[in-house]
């Protein structure tokens, strides 16, 4: 199943539930980008922003705690309404923060940098519903597509398809209608989307191009060479 996922990350941080609103209709998810400052050079939001705008949709909340202490914040963002959390496998203690936030009813993801290599995910394809393949490194919205990430994404896809995993395969980064497409063929089927989206006049169109444009390109089948 393909999903189109707007990033909150490039929405107007001054009128999110609204931002939400005009999605909604292109949108299979939400990607909630959570930022500590630390682990990644910005601030964005937590779990009382979560909560407030889990009044405003039923969407699926697909948290990426970008945080050097997320186990210490699963738990909020359970009860704040996060529907999944995704953690970096940079942090380490992978296993247990993936059985912690299934053991919290939140679907559990990992995910890793473009620099990271994706032997360090493996030991964790059978305790994970998600892979987050970045194809920027994190922090910062309106970045450009890293192709040279399109090797491990297929990594990916194989492993998970050896397995028989029911993981669903995500992108994160520079995700547009000319990348979309790249990203399908080399077995992605969650795409996220920040600024190609939200900076459109009409954001729910803008979603609906990207998600033609990869519906295309799985049609056409995977990518060669």
């Amino acid at each position: 199943m393909l999903r189109i996922v707007p990033s909150l990350l490039s929405a107007d941080f001054g009128g999110l539930a609204e931002a939400v609103g005009e999605v909604s209709s292109g949108a299979d998810w939400l990607h909630v980008d959570v930022m500590d400052g630390h682990f990644v050079p910005n601030l964005t939001i937590g779990p009382p922003v979560v909560a407030s705008l889990r009044r405003h949709s039923g969407l699926f909340f697909d948290c990426h705690l970008m945080m050097d202490n997320p186990g210490d914040y699963l738990e909020a963002f359970a009860q704040a309404g996060a529907d999944g959390c995704t953690v970096h496998v940079e942090v380490g203690d992978t296993a247990s923060l993936l059985a912690e936030t299934r053991r919290l009813g939140m679907r559990a993801g990992v995910a890793l940098n473009p620099d990271t290599s994706f032997r360090a995910i493996e030991p964790f394809l059978a305790h994970c519903d998600l892979v987050l393949c970045m194809t920027v490194f994190p922090g910062f919205g309106g970045q450009s597509f890293m192709a040279d990430v399109l090797p491990k994404i297929e990594q990916a896809r194989a492993a998970l398809d050896r397995a028989r995993s029911p993981a669903e395969l995500e992108v994160d980064g520079g995700i547009d209608e000319e990348t979309a497409p790249l990203v399908v063929r080399a077995g992605a089927r969650v795409l996220v989307a920040g600024s190609a989206i939200f900076d459109d006049e009409r954001p729910w169109e803008a979603a609906r191009r990207i998600r033609l444009a990869a519906e295309k390109a799985l049609a056409r089948g995977p990518r060669q060479g």
